[in-house]
């Protein structure tokens, strides 16, 4: 099956954490330290900027209000009426740079992290990721993980699934009333895709972003690859199910994903193809 991507904004630094949220396409432009949402049809607008931090994975409580995770000072952050303020210290928890996140339908947070010093030659290691309750109480939900990245929760709330880059995997968990994970167990086995964001359809499937093999996947539980969409020479980096039916992919595609080389190009786009099976879950 050929699908054709079109781009839908263009001129970024880097896109990170694509969301589809009340009717607007929400995103992280990581390294111009922007949090945008676009309707469609019109241009990007600037929600809120992290004036020492980049932003990457989004997400909303019950009651409507933005959550956002600076990566560096390693926080989840919220976004009153009156700007942006500390939900949860993760510096505890998390050994080096927060990524993406995901939240349920209860405010339940789930935020993976780096673990190492990736992009400055750091030594690998297996991290965690972090649970940071409705309330702001932050503690490890799950360790031992590769690289965990992009995330997704079923519509019940009852099941968690991961995306470990350095582990090559889809790993899933049983979500708990209290927010804890367990029941950990393997998902998909993606060897040698390493993957990064990730989206939930009506079915089951997971949409999966390959950076190193630029193009975005449909998954099955057991790892049957159902769909390959190729990106031609562009890294795609996340990917979010959207548009009024839930049927519109958006992708997050790159050149490059050092900081200076991305702001002096500023080429990263967030493309779109329309699909059969909508999308479902958070995010």
């Amino acid at each position: 099956m050929s699908r054709a991507f079109h781009t839908v904004v263009e001129g970024l630094a880097f896109a990170e954490g694509p969301r589809w949220h009340e009717g607007r396409l929400w995103f992280s432009d990581m390294y111009r330290r922007r949090v945008m949402a676009l309707a469609p049809g019109g241009e990007p607008d600037t929600v809120v900027e992290l004036p020492d931090d980049d932003p990457s994975g989004l997400g909303w409580l019950p009651d409507g209000r933005l959550l956002v995770v600076a990566m560096q000072t390693r926080r989840v952050l919220r976004l009153d009426d009156d700007g942006l303020v500390e939900v949860a210290d993760l510096t505890p928890h998390a050994p080096f740079h927060c990524n993406d996140m995901v939240v349920d339908g209860r405010g339940n947070a789930y935020v993976g992290n780096f673990g190492w010093d990736f992009h400055g030659g750091g030594q690998p290691r297996t991290t965690t990721v972090v649970h940071v309750a409705p309330g702001g109480e932050a503690r490890v939900a799950a360790d031992e993980l590769g690289f965990p990245n992009g995330m997704v929760i079923t519509p019940d709330d009852r099941t968690l699934v991961v995306a470990e880059s350095m582990g090559a995997c889809l790993t899933a968990f049983t979500i708990e009333a209290d927010g804890s994970l367990t029941d950990r167990r393997l998902w998909a086995d993606l060897r040698p895709v390493a993957p990064d964001g990730i989206c939930l359809d009506a079915d089951g499937a997971i949409w999966v972003a390959s950076p190193g093999t630029n193009e975005a996947m449909r998954v099955a539980e057991g790892g049957e690859i159902l769909e390959r969409v190729p990106t031609g020479d562009r890294m795609a980096i996340a990917c979010a199910l959207g548009g009024a039916d839930r049927r519109t992919l958006f992708l997050c595609t790159a050149t490059a994903v050092d900081a200076d080389e991305c702001l002096a190009r500023l080429d990263a786009r967030i493309e779109a193809t329309e699909v059969d099976i909508p999308g479902a879950g958070w995010p």
